[in-house]
């Protein structure tokens, strides 16, 4: 780098800070997934962790503000404006690209250049292969912000087909029981229903009526999810040897013990740890997530090729002692409001269905 070049170089803390309200742009004046209501927001995908409501203006892609209009109402900011992906925002000396995460439908991580200087946010993302969303795109970078849900070594998710594998052959094997999938009504529901059909699995697939609006849209996107069917109405004795996709919260409710023999399955990262899917009286743990893993985390930063590493939240510190031993410059940046999307969200979805 010429000494002309490093001279014009921004520093990182003018171009991207943490602020009580979340990543903060000085030069542009907007904010990245704030956790509150600011004048002006970049929004990486819609979980509601990341995606809040009462922002004066929006900007992300045209799925997340979809998204974000189905769970919080048509008027959940301002004003929005749609981003395509690769597509460049130009806010006065700074500009902004949206590339795809591979979190979920829409998601986006959020490339912020000025001055020969690079940031990347990640958002949230993962690096396994999803039928539902655009696939994650490594962006070369000086600096990468990272989340790091899964940042232990402890946490290596073998293949999500190998695991609905599982679950179709308990099925095969207990026809009399109705199995009751928890999994995350935006994003996991429907990841997990596309990779049950990818196995050829070709019975109706029944929903809880949290996860119904999310799915409805994914399949007006044109995502292939085959029969679907309400629970809402059903006879429930009449599906037992049947899978039921509900959100987590559900399978402890009374709802999910009204079915035959019930078999109770969660689709999660977190059932890598035996001793929670014991806890949460799951019968059969499916590692299912859609958030990179310790490898993909080690992968994705080795490919990117930053100087220096950020990490939003998570296991912060493991990760930041790995880049250490790497060579890495890394740090925690302790925001606070962040996390995996998380069973609050759902139970506010199921407490507002109609079942």
């Amino acid at each position: 780098m010429t000494l002309a070049r490093q001279s014009a170089r921004r520093r990182p803390s003018e171009l991207l800070l943490p602020t009580p309200a979340g990543l903060f742009c000085p030069p542009a004046d907007i904010h990245i997934d704030p956790v509150r209501p600011v004048a002006r927001a970049l929004i990486t995908h819609g979980h509601s962790d990341h995606a809040r409501a009462g922002h004066g203006a929006v900007l992300a892609t045209r799925e997340t503000l979809a998204i974000m209009a189905l769970r919080c109402g048509e008027g959940f900011a301002g004003s929005q404006q749609a981003v395509a992906p690769g597509e460049v925002v130009r806010i006065g000396e700074v500009t902004f690209r949206f590339v795809p995460a591979g979190h979920v439908l829409g998601s986006a991580q959020i490339v912020v250049e000025s001055r020969n200087l690079r940031i990347v946010v990640s958002g949230d993302y993962k690096r396994e292969r999803d039928p539902t969303c655009a696939a994650f795109e490594p962006v070369p970078c000086d600096i990468f912000i990272t989340e790091a849900t899964f940042g232990l070594p402890v946490f290596r998710h073998p293949p999500a087909d190998g695991e609905v594998g599982k679950l179709l052959e308990s099925v095969r094997l207990f026809p009399e029981r109705t199995h009751i999938v928890g999994a995350y009504s935006l994003g996991k529901a429907q990841r997990v229903m596309a990779l049950i059909r990818e196995a050829g699995y070709e019975r109706p697939i029944h929903i809880h009526g949290a996860v119904e609006k999310i799915t409805e849209y994914y399949q007006a996107e044109g995502i292939p999810l085959g029969e679907i069917r309400m629970v809402a109405g059903a006879d429930r004795k009449a599906l037992a040897g049947e899978i039921v996709i509900c959100p987590p919260s559900a399978t402890q409710d009374l709802w999910a013990r009204r079915f035959p023999d019930p078999v109770t399955a969660f689709a999660s990262g977190w059932m890598r740890i035996r001793a929670r899917a014991r806890q949460k009286g799951v019968e059969l743990p499916l590692v299912i997530s859609d958030h990179a893993d310790w490898d993909d985390l080690l992968a994705t930063i080795r490919e990117v090729q930053a100087g220096e590493i950020w990490v939003t939240h998570g296991e912060a510190d493991a990760l930041v002692h790995w880049c250490g031993t790497a060579g890495l410059r890394a740090k925690p940046l302790h925001l606070v409001g962040y996390g995996d999307e998380g069973e609050a969200e759902d139970a506010g979805e199921v407490a507002d269905a109609a079942v």
